[in-house]
């Protein structure tokens, strides 16, 4: 039977920490400062609150696998939760802290703090939030019309099922009649 040792580098006790520092021309950023049960407790808002540079970092990514490419826009993310950390303690401590410290009690599960969040959700919108409608003038000339011109890569072959013709070999929709599992269809 094995027993569990926590993770160490070399004879020493202390875990493993990179000591090569970040060069010179990249600007240091702290940490956000928060265990796992904060974070999660406050991901919806952080997530809606620094969308645009969450999308800008997930883009920035996918264009190149290199990671010291998207160090700045890992930067602004970082900074934008810090921002939006430092909002929410601001505004709604106490909700915040015991909605936090539910999640780390119950596992992470937010099934088990729903009194907590409901608490903290109101106390977000009450404070942090603001929700704005915007209602068009003529909605009607807004909507998309259908093109006169038709499609030719779609031929109808009967009612109700239309075909690509186009010269490439595709497999054939699957039967889902055939299958107990699925719901037939009417």
């Amino acid at each position: 039977m094995t027993t569990y040792r926590p993770p160490h580098y070399g004879n020493t006790h202390k875990p493993f920490v990179d000591p090569t520092p970040m060069p010179k021309d990249i600007p240091k950023v702290d940490e956000l400062g928060v265990s796992s049960a904060p974070l999660k407790s406050a991901s919806f808002y952080i997530g809606s609150f620094c969308k645009p540079y969450s999308e800008d970092f997930m883009l920035c990514k996918a264009e190149d696998q290199n990671p010291e490419h998207c160090l700045k826009e890992g930067r602004r993310v970082t900074r934008c939760a810090q921002e939006a950390i430092t909002k929410i303690k601001a505004a709604c401590l106490d909700q915040f802290t015991s909605h936090w410290k539910c999640l780390d009690r119950n596992n992470h599960g937010f099934e088990f703090c729903r009194k907590p969040e409901r608490d903290l959700n109101a106390c977000l919108f009450q404070k942090l939030v603001s929700l704005h409608f915007v209602v068009k003038k003529n909605p009607q000339k807004t909507m998309p019309s259908v093109s006169p011109v038709p499609n030719h890569s779609i031929q109808k072959r009967d009612p109700g099922h239309a075909r690509r013709t186009d010269t490439d070999s595709r497999e054939e929709e699957p039967d889902l009649r055939a299958h107990p599992t699925i719901i037939n269809p009417p």
